[in-house]
């Protein structure tokens, strides 16, 4: 399918920073082949932060999910008076079913029915090709191939924006480099890496790598308990940026040169930004949504058994956080240090 000159296009993808950052590569895709298209993003809150300011999104259609079936009913009204030229139904899950179904497009692309779930495939008359389930991200550049618009160059344009300098540089102005952003957390407990683990792990990066740690993430219980105990416990404390926002995020993961992280969105988004990340996987396998394009080296992988092969699963696999200890994350740090010093 080819797009027309000034294609009106939809974005249905609610929710997952994380998803939100594997979806821009196609929406600056979309936007350098076509200059002159309105995109126009269905998603949720956190999502929206994020974009505020990005060049490539032209209007942001907010659903509200706590709303409950007023979110529907108010999403509706605002699709009523904006007709697509075309959807593309990112997010295979029933409540972007339901939003896909209230869009008026004579062409919705989604999932083949194999990959699709909740009957998402049922609400598109467009399909990608049947392929095997695949990273994310390339999941979704399929988009692309089904437009026939070129992938490369990958460009994410996350900033920071040149509003946003002047905070970076004042937030950073006592904090010396080198420096490691550590994420402190996920939305899933599983996720988690043990907090006695980060704390150890706090001052060995100080003392064994002269690393200044800095503490990203949100303000969950969880994530603040981690950061009191890594105030009272650890040596070298570090920084405390906990709930700094997703904009200012962008900038602390921008002015850090190492990002240590479990399966979060802050992983993917210092990916975006460049920057070299340690990622800590044994929930989820990072053959599915582990780091785009990393350094193989540089990721902890609990999730498969030593020999097996790369698995495409969305299966779960409990209680392998625990099995990464603190001299599994030293030996990439020290990988990423030799690297820096070709």
């Amino acid at each position: 399918m080819t797009l027309p000159s000034e294609p009106r296009i939809g974005i249905i993808l609610l929710s997952a920073v994380g998803d939100v950052v594997h979806a821009l590569p196609v929406i600056n895709a979309l936007k350098r082949a076509r200059p002159r298209a309105h995109i126009t993003w269905l998603l949720q809150d956190a999502g929206a932060a994020l974009l505020q300011g990005h060049p490539a999104v032209d209007e942001i259609l907010l659903f509200r999910r706590k709303a409950g079936l007023a979110g529907f009913v108010q999403m509706a009204a605002q699709l009523r008076e904006r007709p697509f030229d075309v959807v593309l139904d990112l997010q295979c899950y029933l409540k972007a079913t339901v939003l896909t179904a209230l869009c008026r497009a004579p062409v919705k692309i989604g999932l083949d029915p194999a990959r699709a779930r909740e009957f998402n495939w049922l609400v598109n008359n467009h399909h990608l090709l049947q392929r095997p389930v695949n990273h994310v991200q390339e999941h979704f550049l399929e988009f692309l191939d089904y437009l026939k618009i070129p992938r490369e160059p990958m460009e994410w344009d996350l900033g920071p924006w040149s509003n946003e300098r002047p905070w970076q540089a004042e937030f950073f102005r006592a904090i010396p480099g080198p420096r490691v952003a550590l994420v402190a957390g996920t939305s899933n407990p599983k996720k988690d890496w043990l907090p006695e683990r980060w704390a150890e792990l706090n001052d060995r990066l100080h003392c064994d790598f002269g690393l200044t740690t800095v503490l990203v993430g949100a303000q969950t219980t969880r994530e603040v308990a981690l950061g009191q105990k890594m105030a009272a416990e650890c040596r070298h404390p570090p920084v405390n940026a906990l709930g700094s926002g997703l904009r200012r995020l962008v900038a602390i993961l921008d002015g850090c040169d190492l990002v240590i992280s479990p399966d979060t969105g802050p992983l993917h988004l210092a990916g975006a930004l460049g920057k070299p990340v340690i990622g800590l996987y044994g929930y989820n396998s990072p053959a599915r949504v582990g780091p785009w394009r990393q350094d193989p080296r540089l990721l902890v992988d609990a999730f498969h058994d030593p020999g097996e092969s790369p698995q495409m699963t969305f299966t779960h696999r409990p209680k392998r956080m625990e099995k990464i200890l603190v001299a599994d994350v030293l030996d990439r740090v020290k990988i990423w240090a030799a690297i820096q010093k070709r």
